[in-house]
C-alpha cells in the first residue's frame, strides 16, 4: 500500500467569531485529512459555513464541539471573505462537497477503505454504485443508514463495533449539521478512523440533489440556490443565521475600524 508522509504539526486554527477554523491551501487541507488517516487514531473533521458558525456562537457546548475538531475547514465562502478582511489570510474555500470526491480519488490511489454512515439507504447505494464506477480500486468497508431516532446505548454500541470491525479508514459521516459535529464528538475515541462530516455531499455525490451553478458558488449564493429548492426546510436557517452573521461581522469590523484595527487587505 502506498503511503504518505504523517506531519506532526497541525494545520494553524484562525478565530472566526467564537469558532476556530483552520488555515491552509485547499491542497494542504487535503493532504493533512490523508495524513491524520496514517495515525491510525480517532480524529474528526468539521466543514463550517455561516450556519455552524452561528449555532456555535449562540451554543457555548457545539462551539466546543467544533473548537475540538481536529480540522475545522472552511466550507463557507463568507467565512475565506472573513478571513480576508480580519486577518489578512487569503483562505480557499474547503467545500465538503469538493473534497469529498478528492478524498475518494486518494484512497483510491493509497490503498485506503471508505465508511459511508447516515443519510438514507436509497442515497447510499447511489453513491457506492457511482463510487464503484469511478473509482473502481477503491475499499468500500461498508455503508450504513441508522434509524431517525435516538439509538439506545446498546444500539450504538453495535454501530461502533460494526464500524470498527471494518477497520475503515475514513468515515464519511452525512447526519446534518449539529447532529453530525455532535455524533463525530461523542464517538472520538471510540471510532477508530477519521470522521468526516460533510452532510449534503452525499447528496450532490449521489445525484439527488443540485449543487448551485458554479458562478453562484464562486460568488457566495449557494446558499439562496438551496434557499430556493427547499424554501420551506431552509428558510428560516439561512434568513436568521445569515442576517444574524451579518449583524454580528459588522458590529466588529466598526468596532476595529473605530479602533484602527483593521488589517490592510
Amino acid at each position: 500500500m502506498n503511503t504518505v508522509a504523517v506531519s506532526n504539526q497541525s494545520l494553524e486554527k484562525v478565530a472566526v467569531l467564537s469558532s476556530e477554523v483552520s488555515t491552509g491551501k485547499f491542497e494542504e487541507v487535503l493532504n493533512h485529512i490523508v495524513a491524520l488517516s496514517e495515525k491510525k487514531r480517532s480524529s474528526y473533521i468539521c466543514f463550517a459555513n455561516v450556519h455552524m458558525i452561528v449555532e456555535a456562537f449562540a451554543n457555548q457546548r457545539f462551539q466546543q464541539v467544533i473548537n475540538q475538531a481536529d480540522v475545522v475547514a472552511t466550507d463557507g465562502l463568507p467565512l475565506t471573505k472573513y478571513l480576508l478582511l480580519f486577518e489578512g489570510i487569503n483562505q480557499d474555500r474547503v467545500a465538503g462537497p469538493d473534497l469529498f470526491p478528492e478524498l475518494l480519488s486518494k484512497a483510491e490511489k493509497l490503498g485506503k477503505s471508505v465508511y459511508f454512515y447516515g443519510n438514507t439507504p436509497e442515497v447510499l447505494e447511489q453513491m457506492r454504485s457511482k463510487a464503484v464506477s469511478e473509482y473502481p480500486k477503491l475499499k468500500i468497508a461498508g455503508v450504513f443508514s441508522p434509524p431517525f431516532r435516538s439509538l439506545t446505548a446498546e444500539e450504538d454500541e453495535e454501530i461502533v463495533n460494526m464500524i470498527n470491525a471494518t477497520k475503515a479508514d475514513f468515515v464519511f459521516v452525512s447526519l446534518g449539521c449539529p447532529k453530525q459535529e455532535q455524533w463525530m464528538h461523542d464517538h472520538c475515541g471510540r471510532i477508530r478512523s477519521c470522521m468526516l462530516g460533510v452532510g449534503q455531499a452525499f447528496n450532490t455525490y449521489a445525484g439527488t440533489e443540485k449543487r448551485a451553478p458554479l458562478w453562484m458558488q464562486r460568488s457566495g449564493l449557494e446558499w439562496f440556490y438551496r434557499l430556493y429548492r427547499e424554501p420551506n426546510r431552509l428558510a428560516k436557517r439561512y434568513l436568521y443565521t445569515n442576517a444574524f452573521f451579518l449583524y454580528l461581522v459588522s458590529r466588529l469590523y466598526f468596532r476595529k475600524l473605530r479602533n484602527k484595527e483593521l488589517l490592510p487587505v
